[in-house]
């Protein structure tokens, strides 16, 4: 039995012949990563021009509300393809809330897109390059995220976004996990957190494919669907040793991402 078919199985879908289900999912993963493409730069190229002309206080939250709204049109094609299978509610939950850290593990490239796609007001570490990026380029400026290519500014930038009350998305990681369940963690998003005093709500993130991680290119096309489980961690205050909160996150994320943990 392929993936596809036990994946339909699972679901109560009606299965499609092996050679069916291959030459479908080799379609739609293609139609999926132009969505991408074409969607990216449909906002990219005129936010580009808008932030340079709409005050900050208006077109930070709008760029933020966008990269939302255009992640999560992005994921509902992929979810009606049948490209990827997830449920990302659990995220509702830090809907409402202001002034917070947010921290996940960092298995694939997706995983800002998923967490983005649910929440409206969140300002996001980015590397510097994306900055020039045709695609993503435009919206990163107008939403008023911060370049990884200078630590101090990016502190303090990153701790007065939170104090007005925007949720901060940083991966602790660094980058891409190489070493899984999860590499070394660095300690800037705890010195974040207590700059601006603010929680550090732990993400945990699964992902049953190696596409996107590590080495693997955008267009080079795995095992589908994809199939992401996300839940809630806990909630770290940060205390007068910043070090201590980078310890205790990475000890929970090796405990609950372990192939033996619960929900695993």
């Amino acid at each position: 039995m392929t993936k596809g078919e036990a994946v339909a199985q699972a679901s109560g879908l009606p299965s499609r012949p092996g050679w069916l289900a291959a030459a479908y999912y080799r379609v739609a993963f293609y139609f999926c990563v132009l969505v991408w493409l074409f969607s990216c730069l449909a906002w990219s190229l005129p936010a580009s021009l808008l932030y340079r002309v709409v005050p900050r206080r208006i077109g930070e939250p709008l760029g933020q509300f966008m990269i939302m709204l255009g992640f999560r049109w992005f994921i509902g094609v992929m979810r009606a393809t049948g490209v990827l299978r997830t449920d990302l509610r659990a995220l509702d939950a830090l809907r409402l809330e202001s002034g917070l850290v947010i921290a996940p593990n960092h298995p694939t490239m997706l995983d800002a897109v998923l967490i983005l796609s649910r929440l409206p007001r969140v300002v996001c570490i980015t590397k510097a390059s994306l900055w020039d990026s045709w695609t993503l380029g435009g919206g990163i400026r107008m939403a008023g995220y911060m370049p990884n290519d200078a630590p101090r500014p990016m502190i303090r930038r990153a701790a007065e976004a939170i104090r007005a009350g925007n949720q901060l998305l940083i991966f602790p990681e660094g980058s891409r996990t190489s070493q899984p369940p999860v590499d070394a963690l660095h300690r800037s998003f705890a010195v974040m957190a207590k700059a601006a005093g603010a929680p550090v709500q732990a993400v945990l993130i699964e992902a049953d494919s190696p596409y996107l991680r590590k080495g693997w290119p955008l267009f080079r096309r795995p095992v589908l669907p994809l199939v992401f489980r996300i839940r809630l961690g806990e909630r770290f205050l940060v205390g007068a040793d910043a070090g201590a909160c980078v310890v205790a996150l990475e000890r929970h994320y090796r405990a609950e991402l372990s192939p033996a943990a619960p929900g695993a």
